[in-house]
């Protein structure tokens, strides 16, 4: 075992890690730097033996989503969220940080530069934060994972917005058809679909099968689903004749093709600027929400106006699951509030009348 040796006004130590690389650390005195050096010792010899893990190694968090993008990503049906999520918001906030340095303190100040967002949407965040770390954790490039609290979201909260009754989407479509017949077409299938944007860009004309009325959702940003992710989604009457009308017209194997032929990216015009003017020319109001203006609903709000309208009209909650693709009945149950007389079947579980009532008048509540 080597000795601490006086290095100007403090004593320095220079042991072997467990990789055989000489280390050098400095400290106030004799006694705490012969400490040191003997428990750095013990360790290596433990670590060497298999008694104890190896020390993680100096990582970076730019490094863990690096390795996040390559190797798990595609892996994901939602691996396009993902890498939004890190370009836009993660790894601008914690990139050069050592994996090691990422605590309450960082995670704290990252909520607090991001209240203008929604809470459910840095409890996102937060939740992918958190399954990256546990994998630095796997992969030995972290020893322990931080604790991070995640903002308080009420389970089933409607956390989004809709076209709420047949009148909205009646003004919303009369409104695209203004614009032209494909966007009549686009906004169509997501209203009638509920498919995302990446999967409304990326269908393809041998998605559609119109003798079976059935349309296979296979295809998104990042390309072709592998098999277990693939969904089926039924053509509706209302869409029948629009996408019936509409696949005859356009060109080429994409059924919505931009303008050079290809499929739209995550920024295309159809998502946002022209979204903005149907709204504008349907009449549909923007809100104020914590000082900034928004609008009526986003693209993918049209998503939720299927689902919500599927529940409305007494459609199958556990058939809409399959339809949207979720891989959770929780993720769906968040529409189930809106089904008509929800709780009709449930009103006499308790039996007639409670104790005492049973021959009381009745006496009705004033609507006044």
């Amino acid at each position: 075992m080597g000795r601490p040796i006086k290095h100007g006004s403090k004593w320095r130590i220079r042991p072997l890690n467990e990789n055989g690389k000489r280390i050098s650390l400095t400290f106030d005195t004799f006694k705490e730097a012969e400490y040191a050096l003997k428990k750095l010792e013990a360790e290596v010899h433990e670590i060497r033996c298999g008694f104890r893990a190896p020390r993680p190694l100096d990582k970076t968090c730019d490094e863990l989503f690096d390795y996040w993008i390559k190797n798990k990503v595609p892996q994901k049906r939602s691996g396009d969220d993902d890498i939004s999520v890190i370009r836009c918001h993660l790894r601008p906030a914690f990139g050069p940080l050592l994996l090691r340095n990422v605590g309450v303190e960082q995670v704290d100040e990252y909520q607090a530069k991001r209240l203008h967002l929604n809470k459910k949407t840095i409890n996102n965040h937060l939740t992918l934060l958190i399954s990256m770390l546990n994998l630095a954790v796997d992969l030995n490039w972290l020893t322990k994972r931080p604790r991070i609290k995640k903002p308080r979201v009420t389970k089933f909260s409607r956390d989004y917005r809709y076209l709420r009754s047949d009148d909205e989407i009646r003004r919303f479509l009369l409104a695209a058809l203004e614009e032209n017949e494909y966007v009549h077409a686009f906004y169509s299938v997501a209203v009638y679909t509920g498919m995302r944007a990446g999967e409304i860009a990326g269908l393809r004309k041998e998605d559609i099968d119109f003798s079976r009325r059935l349309i296979t959702v296979q295809h998104s940003y990042s390309g072709p689903r592998k098999a277990e992710n693939v969904c089926y989604v039924p053509i509706l009457d209302p869409l029948l004749t629009i996408l019936e009308r509409w696949f005859i017209k356009t060109p080429g194997p994409l059924v919505f093709p931009n303008i050079a032929g290809n499929m739209h990216g995550e920024s295309a015009r159809i998502f946002q600027e022209t979204l903005h003017r149907v709204l504008d020319r349907a009449g549909f109001p923007m809100s104020e929400q914590n000082g900034k203006l928004r609008r009526y609903i986003r693209f993918h709000d049209l998503r939720h106006t299927f689902a919500s309208h599927w529940v409305m009209k007494g459609g199958d909650v556990f058939k809409l699951q399959k339809i949207l693709g979720h891989q959770s009945i929780q993720m769906t149950m968040r529409y189930a509030h809106l089904a008509p007389e929800a709780f009709a079947s449930d009103y006499g579980i308790f039996g007639q009348s409670a104790p005492g009532m049973r021959n009381a008048t009745v006496i009705p509540l004033s609507k006044s």
